[in-house]
């Protein structure tokens, strides 16, 4: 900041905390210029300024004041440190979640997040030029300006392409509704199929924000059974006997944390429960393109579309930080989540659309999944060695058929205790056991994501885990 706007705050700064009072004289600008050792003239824009905003009157014959005309400050700031005073004490705060988990980038070494990618593997190059593509074609046709709230067009169409070729939805442009990730599509999508007091059914290990997106729209939570195969349909249906559920939201490709994959006649049985109970289902497929052992189920929404709000996002197959991400349900459904953003964010960032559509539609996009999911392939099996070999029988976990991650169980939930207390102590980020349980009866474990991390940082990770036990 420049010397003379500093110089402007502090005194703007010095006025409101009432040590300088209205009609109080300040120095002359040479006096003060050499006491501050600056220059006369940054003392005199600085003055000029403040007389511009109203802090300030001047006299020619008798020099520089406070201006009489603020008021006068309470009773009892004078003096008073402005970092002592709580910035709350004037806002009525509404703050209903708690703790939100997250684990901020740390040294690979120290920290495990849930199951990102690594940005490294990014084709950059290619997803700079279409950038370069995207903003150079808007700025020459005037459409850097406000648009669509759905999403620029083309992109919805080329990632419409993408959802019918690949995942076997038939869906049109108007079935799409672009968001700036995942996340913003699951908030949304609790805003728009739920009322306040309504209840939603979640499964008793989930993804934290998820649950507390609906916690922060007054929605009433009740947990349902999980396990080996995910989503327990006969718990899920008792639940629905006893009271009115408006949605269940669930992560059936790759269940998060567990990463078990919903069979299809569960899949099958969750729908026809969804038909007889009338109920929305949400169904979060966050990383559908990792699939190392065979070809990936198709979501529920290709064979419900009407019953289902399909939420993906491009966060794991490029870059969390590429916030793009898209919501696929009902036309009727997905023009309500448009009213929606133009209150949140007016429209998504549509050069990163069109960046993004231009890779989808040359196939580079599919070229890089490909490769990434060979080295992701490599990652996991030499993860499974790593665990293996410092842990032992100290954990018990399957190899992930997919996804970006491991859940890990303690054969003794002291040791698992221990590790997460001395883990914290050290400054190890990982995000807590308990963090992904609704349910008291929930079990524990550690999602411990491999992806991002190359041979050597998991060695490290994991040995750095190992040692919170000795």
């Amino acid at each position: 900041m420049p010397i003379y706007q500093q110089l402007a705050q502090q005194l703007t700064e010095e006025i409101r905390r009432g040590r300088l009072s209205p009609g109080a004289a300040l120095p002359g600008t040479r006096e003060l210029a050499g006491e501050l050792q600056i220059n006369r003239k940054t003392v005199v824009v600085a003055y000029d300024e403040l007389i511009a905003q109203g802090w300030l009157k001047t006299d020619p014959m008798r020099g520089t004041f406070v201006s009489t005309e603020l008021p006068q400050p309470p009773p009892g700031t004078t003096r008073r440190h402005e970092s002592h005073i709580p910035l709350t004490r004037d806002y009525a705060i509404a703050d209903e979640l708690g703790d939100v988990p997250f684990v901020l980038g740390s040294p690979a070494a120290r920290s495990f997040d849930d199951g990102l990618p690594d940005t490294r593997l990014v084709p950059a190059e290619i997803l700079g030029r279409a950038y370069r593509s995207a903003i150079q074609l808007s700025a020459r046709g005037n459409r850097l300006l406000y648009g669509d709230p759905r999403g620029n067009l083309g992109s919805r169409e080329a990632i419409c392409r993408l959802l019918n070729d690949d995942r076997g939805l038939t869906v049109t442009t108007d079935n799409i509704c672009l968001t700036r990730g995942s996340q913003m599509g699951i908030f949304l999508a609790a805003r728009v199929l739920t009322h306040p007091g309504d209840t939603v059914a979640l499964e008793e290990l989930t993804y934290p924000p998820a649950h507390l997106s609906f916690v922060a729209h007054g929605v009433k939570v009740v947990s349902v059974r999980v396990d080996a195969q995910g989503i327990d349909v006969d718990h899920l249906e008792a639940v629905c006997r006893k009271q009115r559920i408006a949605a269940v939201y669930l992560t059936p490709h790759h269940h998060f944390p567990t990463t078990v994959i919903l069979p299809p006649e569960r899949r099958m049985r969750l729908l026809a429960i969804a038909e007889q109970y009338r109920f929305s289902i949400i169904e979060d497929d966050y990383d559908h393109e990792y699939n190392f052992e065979f070809k990936p189920l198709l979501p529920m929404a290709s064979f419900a579309p009407s019953k289902i709000i399909y939420i993906g996002s491009f966060s794991k197959i490029l870059s969390p930080n590429l916030r793009l991400g898209y919501v696929v349900g009902p036309k009727e459904v997905i023009d309500v989540f448009a009213k929606q953003i133009l209150l949140v964010d007016r429209q998504g960032d549509q050069v990163t659309e069109m960046a993004v559509a231009e890779i989808i539609e040359t196939g580079e996009l599919a070229r890089h999944a490909r490769r990434a999911l060979n080295v992701y392939r490599g990652r996991r099996d030499a993860f499974t060695s790593l665990l293996r070999a410092n842990f032992g029988e100290i954990i018990r976990f399957d190899v992930p058929l997919g996804g970006l991650a491991f859940w890990v169980q303690f054969s003794d939930q002291e040791d698992l205790r221990r590790l997460e207390m001395r883990a914290r102590i050290k400054g190890f980020r990982i995000l807590s056991s308990d963090w992904f349980r609704i349910s008291e009866l929930a079990p524990h474990g550690l999602r411990l994501g491999f992806a991002s991390k190359d041979h050597h940082e998991m060695s490290e990770a994991i040995a750095n885990l190992r040692s919170f036990l000795d």
